[in-house]
């Protein structure tokens, strides 16, 4: 029995193309024979480890910036050569196997380092794989870092190219000479140089005067004009060079035969290594490939079961992305109660796609590859996947379309069980429409029997119905828009979906008299069950909709309601720490005036006064005592508190009946606040210096405290001040004479520099002058400041521009430019 129907399932469902680009993702042809050799698998712990490793790989090319990934040679055909006493490594294998060694070496090394958790299965992988250093350390020996034989790889090919060396330097200079004398002789042009014809030197001479010169006519030009001449002198010197090479060519090949002695007794485990080498990059490619698909290592259970959320068909939606348009994910589930879905709906609204989707995400699990799903995804294993698609009509066996689909169904009906995973594709179609939806009604309830898992989709109402009365299995939907008349792609499990034949006739022109006659041919009970489950996808769409705005309303109310509290609390806090503060300057303030009220008693007392008038004086104080602490603790708490109350109960009112339509409440706004003044900010009564706190406002008063005195001012009286202006007037105050600060304001103006030097200066000590320094530039009107503090470690820096950035007057900062001391200078722009 085979576990995968038919032969060409991969390309059936697009894994060849997934195959594809894992090749081209492979950095060798070791990688590639992985490739090849990635098959379905069935077992558990076999699948498990094998997303195991390329979901550790994907968190290295997410995590590691440089993993070894050069020189992925494969030498294991070089290896398997030299297993014949007497064949050797050529130089060109040689520096390939000494690059590939270090890559091995660079791999298992990077996984020695890493912790017993971090990569554990593939750094299992790499205990058992040899670097080999005694191989490397021979090779570095004999090869330079450009890959050619080192001079000195032996000391006899050290003489002999010593050898080498010396004669060409002879030749040289007696070619040049002999040369020289010949242009001297007129047998020579002056401009003429030596040449090299076949490897050797020669030097060329006119056709006519070749034969002046003593010595072997290589070649000739072209044209014939030019001969090339060696002479007789360096003929015999060319010799001993050539001599001389062969026995270098001789030596290299003695020290390569060597070297592959040597190695010979190590090449299993070398070949081990190289296979080691191309199982890691086929492993890499699986896991550059699940980056590209977006793909995880989902839930797995051993037994059969597909329960995925947002899966995706990864080629589709590569197409889909080149193209500006996004894919719609899949939600299925399939499990030991409902395993069969049958998919009903329109033509071109996706069905196939979620066929093929299932199909190839499947075989991908289990073929070790990570597949698109959301992570709370949960997928299980199948023995056996059976897939029934397209049109499969031979010439050669003489098959029609039916005929080939009934062959693909004998299959399943024969080969399935509750392990197997069927996909059939427009089931029961290719003959008469009532004997065919019969006979695959017959086989879908036989794969119902066998208890077999399975995704099929369909036209046939016969099926929809069976589906509907019969335990295992469920029908799905294809969405579809029917006012707009497109698809949705969208896939609804529970419910049959319609063809939507009728309308999609209409919509393409075809004469509404051929459309009243096929009313009349298929009876009206068959149209109005098509019409009842338009009608429940429209319905249903509408109230997905409705809730979808009510959700939305909802949470816009409940995040109004979060935003009122907390600012309820935030202002009951600040009143309170206001009216705490005003009963203190009250209550010094009455201390103050019982003070001189007493005074004023005992002097009245010494002069003799009468007593009634002392005790009217008294009651007088007392009257100004009582009307100074009510005034001081007039306290709104609990009206603040019962706002609170009332705002709770509507939310507690608004969540028991929430409201059907709520697009009503999307379009309101919140009150727009007073942003001109606020409790808290510092105020002056118009046309006065006099500085105060604001500590309540209405529409028409403001409450203002004056020191220790606080009254009560209408609101247009008062104006707010920055909290620079604030300090101007404060430190004008301070002064004593504004008058006399007015009177040097210009020469000050005159002598104001815009540059601070604070190097060397302590945070502490910095930040008051530079504050000072702010606020006369800001008296004077001076929009750009230079604040000198040095490099440094850069923290004097930091701490200036923190204040800075605290600073409203501060529009911009900045380093200076380059040339005029850079990141040791902050430019300060202010906003006047």
């Amino acid at each position: 029995m085979q576990n995968i129907w038919p032969q060409n399932f991969e390309e059936k469902v697009g894994f060849n193309r997934v195959r594809e680009m894992l090749k081209n993702k492979c950095l060798s042809t070791m990688g590639t024979e992985w490739v090849d050799a990635m098959h379905f698998h069935d077992n558990f712990e076999t699948i498990t480890r094998q997303l195991g490793e390329t979901n550790e790989f994907c968190r290295i090319i997410r995590e590691v910036e440089n993993f070894p990934s050069d020189h992925f040679y494969d030498l294991r055909s070089a290896l398997k050569k030299i297993r014949i006493e007497g064949r050797f490594l050529e130089t060109r294998e040689l520096f390939d196997l000494k690059r590939s060694l270090e890559s091995i070496r660079a791999i298992v090394q990077f996984f020695k380092k890493q912790n017993e958790d971090t990569f554990p299965l593939l750094k299992e992988k790499t205990e058992p794989v040899q670097i080999f250093p005694y191989i490397y350390d021979r090779i570095e020996a004999i090869l330079n870092k450009f890959g050619k034989i080192r001079d000195n790889a032996s000391p006899e090919l050290a003489q002999i190219r010593k050898s080498i060396l010396a004669l060409q330097s002879s030749m040289s200079k007696r070619l040049h000479a002999i040369l020289k004398q010949a242009q001297k002789d007129g047998l020579v042009d002056e401009d003429a140089s030596v040449s090299i014809r076949d490897g050797r030197a020669v030097i060329p001479v006119s056709a006519s005067n070749k034969r002046k010169i003593k010595g072997i006519v290589y070649d000739e030009s072209a044209t014939g004009k030019t001969s090339y001449v060696e002479p007789n002198e360096i003929v015999e010197m060319n010799n001993e060079t050539r001599e001389l090479e062969y026995a270098e060519r001789r030596e290299i090949m003695r020290i390569l035969i060597e070297f592959s002695n040597d190695i010979r007794p190590y090449l299993s485990d070398l070949v081990y290594s190289y296979e080691f080498l191309g199982e890691i990059d086929f492993i890499r490619a699986k896991a550059l490939l699940a980056v590209e698909f977006d793909a995880i290592f989902p839930v797995m259970q051993e037994n059969p079961l597909i329960q995925w959320q947002k899966a995706v068909h990864p080629l589709l939606q590569q197409a889909l992305k080149r193209e500006n348009r996004k894919i719609i994910p899949l939600d299925i589930h399939l499990d030991e109660k409902n395993h069969i879905l049958l998919i009903s709906g329109p033509n071109a609204g996706g069905k196939s796609v979620c066929l093929k989707t299932v199909g190839l995400l499947q075989y991908m699990l289990q073929c070790g590859l990570l597949i698109p799903v959301n992570e709370a995804s949960t997928t299980g294993i199948f023995q056996q996947l059976f897939i029934d698609i397209g049109d499969e009509q031979s010439l050669e066996n003489d098959l029609s379309t039916y005929s080939s689909h009934l062959l693909n169904m004998k299959h399943f009906a024969k080969n399935s069980n509750a392990n197997t995973l069927v996909l059939i594709d427009e089931f029961g179609t290719g003959t008469e429409p009532m004997l065919g939806g019969a006979i695959a009604e017959a086989i879908l309830d036989e794969l119902n029997q066998l208890r077999a898992f399975g995704v099929i989709t369909t036209h046939y109402t016969n099926l929809k119905h069976f589906a509907s009365s019969a335990d295992g299995i469920v029908n799905g939907a294809m969405l579809y828009d029917a006012q707009n008349m497109n698809p949705l792609f969208q896939l609804e499990i529970g419910k049959p979906g319609s063809s939507f034949a009728f309308e999609i006739a209409r919509k393409i022109g075809l004469p509404e008299k051929i459309l009243e006659k096929a009313t009349e041919k298929i009876g009206k009970k068959h149209i109005d069950f098509d019409r009842n489950l338009r009608k429940i996808n429209r319905d249903q769409r509408y109230w997905e909709i409705k809730r979808e705005k009510i959700r939305k309303v909802e949470k816009i109310l409940d995040n109004m309601a979060a935003n009122y509290e907390t600012e309820l609390k935030e202002t009951q806090k600040q009143r309170k720490e206001i009216i705490k503060k005003a009963r203190e300057d009250a209550e010094n303030l009455l201390s103050g005036v019982n003070k001189q009220i007493e005074n004023t008693i005992l002097e009245i007392k010494k002069a003799q006064a009468e007593k009634e008038k002392t005790k009217d004086a008294r009651k007088k104080l007392e009257k100004l005592k009582s009307e100074v602490v009510k005034s001081s603790s007039a306290d709104d708490d609990q009206s603040i508190s019962a706002k609170m109350d009332k705002l709770r109960r509507r939310e507690e009112k608004r969540n028991k009946k929430r409201p059907v339509d709520s697009k009503k409440d999307i379009g309101k706004k919140k009150p727009e606040k007073q942003v001109e003044l606020k409790p808290g900010d510092k105020v002056r009564i118009a046309g006065q210096q006099t500085i105060g706190d604001l500590i309540e406002l209405n529409d028409k008063n403001a409450v203002v405290a004056f020191g220790q005195l606080i009254t009560t001012l209408p609101r247009k009286q008062v104006e707010r001040l920055s909290n620079n202006e604030a300090k101007k007037v404060d430190k004008e105050k301070r002064s004593g004479n504004g008058t006399r600060l007015l009177s040097n304001f210009s020469e000050r103006r005159l002598t104001f520099k815009p540059e601070i030097d604070i190097r060397g200066q302590r945070a502490e000590e910095a930040i008051p002058k530079i504050q000072e320094f702010i606020d006369e530039a800001i008296m004077f009107e001076v929009a750009e400041l230079r604040i000198l503090h040095g490099k440094g470690h850069g923290i004097l820096k930091e701490t200036i521009r923190s204040y800075l950035r605290s600073e409203p007057m501060v529009k911009s900062m900045k380093d200076e430019h380059v040339d005029f001391g850079g990141a040791g200078i902050t430019v300060v722009t202010l906003a006047l």
